[in-house]
């Protein structure tokens, strides 16, 4: 089956200290656009949300614009910026680096469908 959206109308929207995200949701594919302003932390702005420690959502997402890094449960590293595709497994902070938002694409499912959605009691 062919389907077709556009991000500029996304399905829905959730916002969260620092940042927003818009996802688009078609059959087989969840995308999402995230925009993350300079002071947003994952362990700050998403944790309580999440009711987690460390994100437990796998990213497959390209930079658009901004920098990040991104620290691995296990102690890994790296900082991603424009023109940037990453894979980055569950258990992780990430947080912006600098004074310009940083806005992604994110592929994996996952961030779409459970991202900065309250942890049910």
């Amino acid at each position: 089956m062919l389907e077709v959206k556009t991000v500029e109308k996304p399905d829905e929207r959730r916002d969260f200290p620092h940042g927003h995200l818009e996802v688009t949701h078609l059959t087989g594919l969840d995308f999402a656009v995230g925009t993350f302003e300079p002071g947003w932390r994952w362990s700050e702005s998403v944790a309580p949300l999440a009711g987690t420690e460390s994100c437990q959502i796998h990213h497959d997402a390209y930079v658009v614009s901004g920098r990040m890094h991104l620290r691995m449960d296990d102690g890994g590293e790296a900082e991603v910026g424009p023109g940037d595709v990453f894979v980055c497994p569950s258990g992780h902070d990430a947080w912006v680096v600098g004074d310009e938002p940083v806005v992604l694409y994110d592929f994996a499912g996952g961030m779409a469908e459970d991202y900065a959605k309250a942890a049910e009691a």
